[in-house]
């Protein structure tokens, strides 16, 4: 039964940065965020994430969070 509640969101970090011109390093760097949870980020979309990375990718990226998450 939790299986079926339990919603899965797909990260787009990958696309939006890559539509914005951003680099892994250069995201890395703007956000302060690990390069390897960025890498993590751009190879599974699935990935587990905490809100506050979201945060800081999207502010990093100049995007609302809602920007760089979907309903898979």
């Amino acid at each position: 039964m939790y299986a079926e509640i339990m919603r899965r969101v797909r990260l787009k970090v990958k696309e939006v940065a890559e539509a914005k011109g951003v680099s892994m390093t250069r995201l890395h760097l703007d956000s302060e965020i690990s390069y390897n949870n960025i890498r993590r980020s751009f190879r599974d979309p699935f990935a587990e994430i905490s809100t506050t990375t979201l945060a800081r990718l999207a502010e990093a990226l100049g995007v609302s969070i809602h920007d760089l998450i979907e309903d898979a």
